[in-house]
């Protein structure tokens, strides 16, 4: 059982099992949030190398759902539209993942969860960010070096996306499975750089694994509450989240 609770005790082991659990949900109903949820859940009782390995396959599996809920052609096409932001984020994934043990945890929570929670901020209150149409391939490239290379040293690629996403007005559909998409192969690409740095072994390994069984019921529960959001209401819930988001890693980050 060791290979699977990775030395914690119950009560730890039944509160990761919890947080997977709600972070599913989440990620079910909005299409994000799940590695922000796990990495800020996990840091309260978890040093950061399991934190940030415990999330991997969660991440990996259901973003497998998210991706190809529509089918398979639908998520090729999303992966041709979004190619340069993919491009650049998988780049900097591997540059940046030998340094996740290496960056203070205070450094990365502040350098993205300013911006985000600003960002979000200005959006739920009505202010319009959008990005002009021929400023949006210079946009994807650096907001994909940003995910990237915060994902490789936290494994949370997700709120540039979402900006990009918000920015450019994309409909609810193809934001949630444009995330799928992205954030599918950066976890992939993620566990393969971290396969490399040691991060990723038997012990963690077992541990993620375990974690994907309460990510994927949360999942699919909050799949049902998805499918009754209109456009509107998505958008809110997103920008909502995103500002809960960047203030939760700023406490973090100053606590």
């Amino acid at each position: 059982m060791d290979i699977f609770t990775a030395g914690l005790g119950p009560g730890a082991f039944a509160a990761a099992l919890a947080i997977a659990l709600f972070a599913g949900f989440i990620k079910g109903a909005v299409g994000f949030a799940m590695p922000l949820i796990l990495v800020s859940g996990f840091a309260i009782f978890l040093p950061q190398e399991l934190a940030l390995a415990g999330l991997i396959l969660p991440t990996l599996v259901t973003n497998i759902s998210q991706a190809f809920r529509q089918g398979i052609g639908p998520a090729r096409d999303t992966t041709i539209t979004y190619r340069r932001f993919l491009t650049a984020t998988l780049i900097c994934i591997f540059v940046s993942a030998p340094f996740a043990d290496a960056i203070p945890r205070m450094a990365y929570l502040l350098i993205l969860g300013v911006p985000i929670t600003a960002y979000a901020a200005l959006q739920l209150a009505g202010r319009s960010l959008s990005i002009k149409l021929q400023h949006q391939n210079r946009a994807e490239w650096l907001l994909g070096v940003v995910s990237g290379l915060y994902g490789g040293i936290s494994g949370i690629w997700g709120p540039p996306l979402l900006v990009l996403l918000l920015s450019t007005g994309t409909g609810k559909v193809q934001s949630i499975r444009a995330q799928g998409v992205v954030f599918l192969i950066s976890a992939v690409t993620l566990l393969a750089a971290h396969l490399g740095t040691g991060l990723v072994n038997l012990q963690t390994l077992g541990f993620s694994a375990i974690l994907c069984v309460p990510a994927l019921i949360g999942m699919f529960l909050g799949y049902v509450v998805q499918d009754r959001l209109d456009q509107r209401r998505f958008r809110r819930w997103t920008q909502g989240l995103l500002v809960l988001t960047g203030l939760n890693m700023v406490r973090q980050a100053l606590v």
